[in-house]
């Protein structure tokens, strides 16, 4: 294996042997019976307190891919490329408001999914179905980055092999990898990632924070180093000011000016902060916890991450000042990392972005095996299925899912991974208009919500397809923004997220559908749960610190 560094990959084996080993410990951690059924498996027996909470959310929202490309967008120029840090703070007051009513109604009426949840709100297993599809559709692509992640700093090492190595040196590390992933996961359930997620943020904390006291005191300080990023902006800008001006390339810079770039970081923070708490991890970490009261102290504590990010996102200028040159802006951080640290924190950066990408993805794997379970499998293949065949089937679907996302990586170039991925939040957001305003009221009418989804499901992939990579007019999947336009029709030409219009229409179909099955008095179905179910907390009546997970509470 050329170029690989043995003292940085001694480094990195050791890190990446010990997540595997608490992997399977983490079995026995927390344990109060057997991991045979999903609220035991799949929600650690709905038992963690604030400290493991904060680390699960945290490892659960900020993936390797995170840590990958937020710096690689501001080492690429974007002038949205700082949406990622207003986008994380606003997240935090809608997790405060919205999710402790999910919290308490989901331990009230045993709950695992919020596709659950809508079926008992709405009545509608075809509305919860969907619910269902969307979530899994949408976190396919994000466990598909973890890998992307991976690949990045495996190539770096050395271990990748690059472009041209065959497929036995190229993808038989990452293959190693997610096997010994896969396999803790389904031994241990949700405790593997919530155990390993203690390493993988004290590694991510130590590495950045060295990062930016370090790297400055090389590169000329930090003003040398926003000096070499303007210079090198600034010369693009003037060198490419043809295809720039044909629409062929795109400005580089790192504040968005006015017009319309603002309306796409504006409306990227906004839509990408109200889809991220929608994605089923999101949701599955939160049900973990074992009072309400815990999510909400993790909303006002969690925001020590985005202060990480603004940090991270540092690096992406750092390493144009260091001279970093790559094709690929992924490979940028690794890169940095490698040249301008000693092989054996170089060692440590690699594996905090590698196990950074375990803790996501075993979560992302375990959420989406459990709306297979539940919203699937029992609501239509076995209705009578025991607790033990729900968990074996949450195991078995944690492990097609994961090696799904394995060979997507491997087969699909990663452009395409990459660009399938801004789907997901444009996808999840069709979820909200269900699950959030099902929070509070149940005005909306199932049928109308299922129209207000399959619109905004079909308007946001045709406009993201219709979106060609710059510089190739004939490709699609090419970003997420664009002028606002409706079925042709351009309403302004400042650009915006297509998740935030997609989700407009949603509600508005939604809405003027509900009036149209109101006027024709269309059964809405029946409400299961109740007002005070979306109040109550652990130690109220009916509401069992460990929940059976198919028993229908007494009312």
């Amino acid at each position: 294996m050329n170029g690989v560094d043995p003292v940085a990959l001694v480094v990195f084996l050791f890190f990446f042997l010990l997540v595997t080993v608490l992997g399977f410990l983490a079995a026995r951690w927390r344990k109060v019976g057997e991991l045979d059924n999903l609220d035991q498996w799949g929600l650690g027996g709905r038992s963690f307190g604030t400290f493991v909470a904060w680390f699960l959310i945290g490892g659960d929202i900020y993936t390797a891919y995170t840590f990958i490309a937020v710096p690689a967008t501001l080492y690429a120029g974007s002038v949205t490329g700082f949406f990622a840090v207003p986008y994380t703070i606003i997240l935090y007051p809608i997790i405060f408001i919205f999710l402790p009513r999910l919290w308490s109604v989901s331990h009230r009426r045993s709950y695992v999914t919020p596709a659950d949840f809508v079926q008992g709100r709405f009545d509608s297993r075809a509305l919860a179905l969907v619910i269902a599809f969307t979530g899994i559709l949408a976190t396919l692509p994000y466990i598909a980055l973890q890998l992307v992640g991976i690949q990045a700093v495996l190539d770096v090492m050395g271990l990748g092999g690059g472009e041209d190595a065959g497929w036995f040196r190229k993808d038989l590390p990452l293959f190693i990898a997610f096997a010994l992933l896969a396999a803790y996961t389904y031994s241990s359930g949700l405790r593997a990632p919530a155990l390993i997620a203690f390493v993988k943020d004290t590694l991510i904390y130590l590495v950045i924070i060295v990062a930016v006291i370090y790297l400055p005191t090389q590169l000329g300080g930090w003003s040398g180093i926003f000096d070499s990023a303007e210079k090198a902006f600034s010369s693009f800008n003037t060198d490419n000011a043809d295809a720039i001006a044909s629409g062929e390339a795109t400005p580089k810079g790192l504040i968005p000016g006015m017009g319309v770039s603002q309306w796409a970081y504006a409306s990227l923070s906004l839509g990408s902060a109200l889809a991220l708490f929608m994605y089923p991890h999101s949701v599955t970490a939160v049900l973990s916890t074992k009072n309400r009261n815990i999510i909400r102290r993790n909303a006002a504590l969690l925001p020590a991450y985005s202060f990480l990010l603004g940090l991270l996102a540092l690096l992406g200028i750092a390493a144009i000042a260091a001279g970093i040159q790559v094709k690929n802006p992924q490979l940028a951080i690794p890169q940095l990392f490698e040249q301008e640290f000693s092989p054996w924190f170089a060692g440590v950066a690699f594996a905090a972005i590698a196990i950074g990408a375990f803790v996501p993805a075993a979560i992302m794997s375990i959420a989406a095996a459990n709306l297979w379970t539940r919203n699937v499998y029992k609501a239509f293949i076995n209705p009578d299925a025991t607790d033990a065949q729900e968990a074996k089937q949450s195991k078995l679907a944690s492990l097609l899912v994961k090696f799904g996302a394995l060979v997507f990586v491997l087969a699909l170039p990663n452009e395409f991974a990459i660009n399938l991925q801004l789907l997901g939040g444009i996808w999840i957001l069709q979820t909200l208009p269900s699950i959030v305003v099902g929070l509070y009221t149940r005005w909306l009418h199932r049928y109308a919500l299922l129209a207000g989804w399959a619109v905004g499901m079909i308007w946001g992939t045709f406009a993201a397809y219709n979106k060609p990579v710059v510089g190739k007019p004939d490709s699609h999947f090419g970003g997420s923004v664009g002028p606002l336009e409706v079925f042709g029709i351009e309403i302004s030409e400042n650009l915006i997220y297509f998740g935030v219009t997609a989700l407009v229409l949603n509600l508005l179909v939604a809405v003027l559908g509900t009036f149209v099955c109101r006027a024709l008095h269309v059964g809405a179905g029946t409400d299961e749960t109740r007002p005070r179910d979306y109040l109550v907390d652990a130690g109220d009546p009916h509401v069992a610190d460990v929940l059976d997970p198919i028993a229908t509470p007494k009312r």
